[in-house]
């Protein structure tokens, strides 16, 4: 007799009930859960079981038929398991399901989190000013109907490659990022990285990277001494090393360098970096002067000049 799904208003939201499905030779089978408890689960963070499913010890063929996997096929598609270690093989290694309003809710969610993190980290370059939420969103709507348009539109990109500033040719237009809209299969920190990449590259809004002015002071006597951290490859996590002086080093996390200077037996230098190679800069400082040397944030919000 199937085993119906009771699903009681003021106990499960339809937006957070989801299945895992599984086909085992000719078999489909599924279990009832949650979506965010998965992936827990599948990240080791949740490991009671119980809290994961919405229905325990069942493995279904249908759930919302309510027809639960007879023992049998479930001897032959998993054999010698338990129905606890099938469970745990179909939550590990299923396809997770998901319906059309968590689809939406889900899509909703990460296209706030790409907006908050792009609008934290752009400003206008003249007023150093941040954008608000909506500016930013408004901007990249523009560009993902820009996208939409150009590729229904060839003789378009056409005459946007031809027309592209600074003397760029076809090819070279051709290759700006191109934004068409949030994914749910990406994450929100790869999606707002492109996402900056293309507000930057075509400028639908004046915009450019938000940085820091930083104040750097380190004793002359350990400026000349070698070190084999590459500033540019450690700002971006790339492992590669190469050789060169710690003023080197320092200089190389600075996209702009606005002055530098000696007084006496202390160096300084003053730029801008971005907020992401702070961490970097500040470390290379503490390990290499033991201590002598600093870093000191003059502004937190610089727009960088065009």
């Amino acid at each position: 007799m199937p085993v119906g799904i009771i699903q009681p208003s003021n106990q499960i939201k339809l937006t957070n009930v989801s299945l895992v499905r599984m086909k085992k030779g000719k078999k489909r089978f599924e279990v009832a859960c949650y979506k965010n408890k998965v992936l827990e689960w599948r990240n080791k963070i949740e490991k009671d079981l119980s809290n994961v499913l919405q229905i325990e010890n069942v493995v279904f063929l249908n759930v919302s038929k309510g027809q639960v996997a007879p023992k049998s096929d479930l001897e032959k598609a998993f054999p010698k398991k338990s129905v606890e270690e099938i469970i745990k093989d179909i939550l590990e290694n299923g396809e997770l399901q998901v319906g059309e309003k968590e689809r939406n809710a889900e899509l909703e969610r990460t296209k706030n989190e790409v907006i908050d993190i792009v609008a934290g980290k752009l400003v206008d370059p003249k007023t150093k000013r941040v954008y608000t939420s909506g500016m930013i969103e408004k901007a990249l709507d523009q560009l993902s109907s820009q996208a939409a348009a150009q590729q229904g539109d060839k003789s378009d990109k056409t005459d946007k490659a031809e027309g592209a500033e600074n003397g760029e040719d076809k090819a070279k237009a051709k290759e700006l990022p191109k934004w068409t809209g949030i994914v749910t299969s990406k994450s929100s920190k790869s999606q707002a990285l492109f996402a900056m990449k293309a507000l930057i590259a075509h400028q639908p809004i004046p915009v450019a990277r938000m940085q820091m002015k930083l104040r750097v002071t380190c004793p002359t006597s350990v400026l000349k001494q070698a070190t084999k951290t590459a500033p540019k490859a450690q700002a971006s996590g790339d492992d590669k090393a190469t050789h060169g002086t710690i003023k080197d080093a320092i200089l190389g996390f600075m996209e702009k360098i606005e002055s530098q200077d000696t007084l006496g037996a202390e160096w300084e230098a003053v730029g801008l970096v971005e907020p992401g190679a702070f961490k970097g800069l500040n470390e290379l400082i503490e390990g290499q002067t033991k201590g002598r040397g600093n870093v000191e944030v003059l502004e937190m919000a610089v727009g960088a000049e065009d």
